[in-house]
């Protein structure tokens, strides 16, 4: 009697595991279904970096809501096998055609060159190349130091251009004069024509250095050249010798009749004298007549003098 209802009990609990299971698996199987609202991309399944060209064990397909469909996405993992890669992409990262460059343009550095741009590459160290720091996608200064002159009697420094993109950042690797393999890290640069023309000459007559900026910084300062002498100066630039001063040209000026003497004052004619009556001068005479004296008197008349005024 025991042994059977052991039996039973056995028996009660495999058909009720057996229906748990089956239920359970129905349940997952409608819920790992994919979904009418649901649509199949194709995403990134490992980290894929600028110029990588793109192969089936790059990629894999994942479930995305139809109701937020992404512009530029692929359905089919053919579809992007051998194109190059122009941004760099984590796992898990839809691959968007604006990522990717065109059919047949091939991979590498070339096929992230835009239009009417250049690259151009440059050799730094650790210090020129701010540590390490300065990565594929990043802005930077180029700041050089030199001469301006031939003599290299003045040592100056300055920004020559600002706000440019690193499109790679890495080692080069090259070989020496004993063709032994040599490791040099080179920093390649997106520039324009003109652009690519200052860095070539910076690198012949000086020296360069990158600054790196904030990504999200796109103004442009064009600071003043900076002169050996400022660093000596206690903070302040050294006052410039004054510019020599051009020789003043004589000015012709038309001739013109000279101006007439001012007549000289006429003085004024002085008065006629006018004759002046002199007094009458009384005169004495005496004479003697035997012991009898006499004494006469008479007027003298003096003659007409005119008078100075």
């Amino acid at each position: 009697m025991n042994r059977s209802r052991m039996f039973l009990l056995a028996a009660v609990a495999f058909l009720v595991a057996v229906g748990v299971t089956a239920f359970t698996y129905q349940a997952l199987s409608r819920r790992l279904a994919p979904s009418e609202d649901s649509a199949q991309i194709v995403v990134a399944a490992l980290p894929v970096n600028v110029g990588a060209k793109l192969t089936e064990a790059d990629l894999r397909i994942a479930t995305w809501p139809k109701a937020v469909p992404i512009q530029g996405s692929f359905q089919k993992i053919a579809d992007v096998v051998g194109r190059g890669v122009l941004v760099p992409m984590v796992p898990n990262e839809p691959v968007l055609d604006s990522k990717l460059a065109g059919s047949g343009e091939g991979a590498g550095l070339t096929s992230t060159i835009p239009d009417g741009m250049r690259a151009v590459s440059v050799k730094v160290n650790d210090v020129i190349g701010v540590a390490g720091f300065v990565l594929p996608g990043s802005r930077v200064d180029i700041i050089l130091s030199g001469s301006p002159n031939a003599e290299g009697r003045v040592e100056m420094s300055k920004v020559i251009l600002e706000n440019i993109q690193v499109l790679a950042a890495g080692q080069n690797v090259a070989t020496d004069d004993a063709g032994k393999p040599l490791n040099v890290q080179v920093v390649t640069l997106l520039v324009t024509p003109d652009q690519s023309q200052t860095l070539a000459l910076a690198q012949v007559d000086g020296r360069i250095q990158l600054a790196l900026r904030n990504p999200l910084d796109l103004q442009e300062m064009n600071p003043s050249a900076v002169r050996r002498e400022y660093l000596f100066s206690g903070g302040k630039m050294p006052s410039l010798p004054p510019a020599p001063t051009a020789p003043v040209k004589p000015v012709t000026r038309t001739a013109t009749k000279a101006a007439a003497p001012a007549p000289a004052p006429v003085e004024a004619p002085r008065p006629a004298p006018v004759p002046v009556a002199a007094a009458p001068v009384k005169k004495e005479i005496q004479v003697f007549s035997g012991t009898k004296l006499e004494r006469m008197q008479f007027e003298v008349k003096p003659e007409e003098a005119p008078v100075q005024q």
